[in-house]
């Protein structure tokens, strides 16, 4: 898929980076543990339009984890989807992300991910009773 058709199937209108690594840290441990932070809350809220009910939302937000549609949905009321078409977007998201976002170089994002991911696998393996 080239990136214009992408741009056209997706609108991405928000985006909000981390301050700290420990707040990147906190919010990722909380979503691999299907918790939505307050930190999501209020992106979600700020950025989504609003409704009066669920069934009539003029937005679909797409998810890659379907058990963490059920919390989103109890702790803000927004109805949210999953499926394989939302799982390509996402995927096509990732690969085309610092061509989307213009401010970010491919360095700083490689970085960042490289960063996170080995603070999520140290305090993972610091919280395993196995190890």
């Amino acid at each position: 898929m080239d990136i214009q058709r992408f741009s056209k199937m997706v609108k991405l209108s928000a985006y909000q980076p981390f301050t700290t690594a420990e707040e990147a840290l906190e919010n990722i441990t909380a979503i691999a543990a299907n918790k939505v932070t307050n930190a999501l809350k209020s992106f979600l809220t700020t950025h989504l339009p609003a409704t009066k009910s669920s069934k009539k939302q003029k937005f679909l937000l797409g998810i890659v984890d379907p058990k963490m549609g059920q919390e989103i949905f109890s702790e803000t009321g927004i109805t949210a989807s999953f499926n394989e078409s939302i799982s390509e977007l996402q995927r096509g998201v990732r690969t085309h992300f610092v061509k989307i976002m213009k401010k970010i170089e491919d360095e700083d994002l490689s970085r960042a991910q490289l960063g996170l991911g080995h603070s999520y696998s140290r305090q993972k393996c610091a919280t395993d009773v196995n190890r």
